[in-house]
């Protein structure tokens, strides 16, 4: 679901950044007091959740791979506006150190999983959740239905970005100029394996994590459901305070270091993601062969189009694809995984450091 550079217009791209930057300056100011407090070590580890989950990859039809996000998690925990920042510094360290989506299309990313996908996941929690208790069952499934309606939501606009650009940035002949397949094509090539298989996934994870924190954090659960029915010690006035910083969220960093070690899991999977290609693919018989596959047998064009091959380039990741040359793929992996994460906790610190600064108040941990 990550959109590499080259497959969207110039245009397109702006119009995202015009799109999502008033969402950033709205999610900023919404965080900047939990930026200034103990909240910080959450923020993180939601994000390096993200970053690290995003690497389990899935087989999905066409031989294609998709993967969970933990949007859904991200909603039901931090809200929208902080799940939309979590998000969005995962998918940033992605692009930048790791070549995992593009640079100039990292709006249309966060747009898609982060503003998107984490608003209908918390809407949807919010609204099959209603005032039920925090421990209750109920609960349980709100996640689940959540996560799954947010991924398909992003994945649905994903789609649509791919599909419309053949249909408005061609050459005169018709030729597509950036991602060359139309919206009957990318839609289905999309959403079947989402609606399938990478959705179901997402669904396990945010239920699962939530289940998880009823037993042992349902203070963490209170930011999304202030209107939650009352229910034993977590009702007390802002109980989320007494779980943070970073020992009250150690057992949600203890999961995570339990996920680094087995990220070499999500490179069982083979095949590239639906409209990740890389420019040379296009050339390449056997990929060819794969890439018509997935797109309801309808081959590729004969080169990578004109646009997409001229921003394919636009940045070059110091560690493109979590792979590090001196490691097996398997170590390599673990590796990028522990930088990613401490890339996230650093962006975040830098960021409370910052915010702390502005108010001439330091931040405490």
């Amino acid at each position: 679901m990550h959109i590499p550079d080259g497959y969207l217009s110039p245009a397109t791209c702006v119009a995202a950044y015009v799109v999502t930057l008033p969402f950033w300056y709205l999610a900023l100011k919404k965080v900047d007091r939990q930026l200034n407090s103990r909240m910080v070590p959450l923020l993180a580890v939601f994000s390096a959740f993200s970053f690290v989950i995003m690497m389990f990859n899935l087989p999905l039809p066409g031989g294609t791979t998709g993967h969970a996000v933990g949007l859904g998690i991200a909603a039901v925990v931090l809200g929208p506006w902080a799940g939309m920042l979590a998000i969005s510094i995962a998918l940033l360290i992605q692009a930048v150190f790791f070549g995992d989506g593009g640079i100039s299309t990292l709006a249309a990313n966060c747009l898609n999983m982060g503003v998107v996908g984490v608003g209908v996941a918390y809407a949807v929690y919010r609204l099959a959740a209603g005032r039920a208790p925090l421990d209750a069952p109920r609960r349980v499934f709100a996640a689940g239905l959540a996560g799954y309606l947010g991924l398909n939501a992003a994945a649905l606009l994903t789609a649509v970005e791919f599909g419309v650009q053949p249909l408005w940035f061609h050459d005169a002949d018709g030729t597509p100029l950036y991602a060359p397949y139309p919206l009957a094509i990318a839609v289905p090539a999309m959403m079947i394996g989402h609606l399938g298989i990478a959705g179901i996934a997402e669904a396990v994870v945010s239920a699962g994590l939530l289940s998880y924190l009823q037993r042992s954090d349902p203070g963490l659960l209170r930011l999304s459901a202030p209107a939650a029915a009352a229910a034993g010690p977590v009702a007390v006035p802002e109980p989320v305070l007494a779980a943070t910083g970073w020992s009250g969220a150690r057992r949600l960093w203890a999961i995570l270091a339990l996920l680094m070690v087995f990220t070499p899991l999500g490179l069982v999977a083979t095949g590239v993601a639906w409209g990740e290609w890389g420019s040379e693919d296009f050339g390449d018989p056997a990929m060819r062969q794969e890439i018509a596959l997935a797109s309801a047998d309808q081959a590729p064009p004969a080169e990578a189009p004109r646009g997409l091959a001229s921003l394919a380039t636009l940045w070059r990741s110091p560690i493109p694809d979590y792979e590090v040359p001196f490691l097996p793929s398997g170590a390599g992996y673990v590796l990028s995984a522990m930088l990613g994460t401490g890339l996230v906790i650093l962006l975040w610190l830098v960021a409370a450091w910052l915010v702390g600064r502005a108010r001439g108040q330091p931040v405490r941990s």
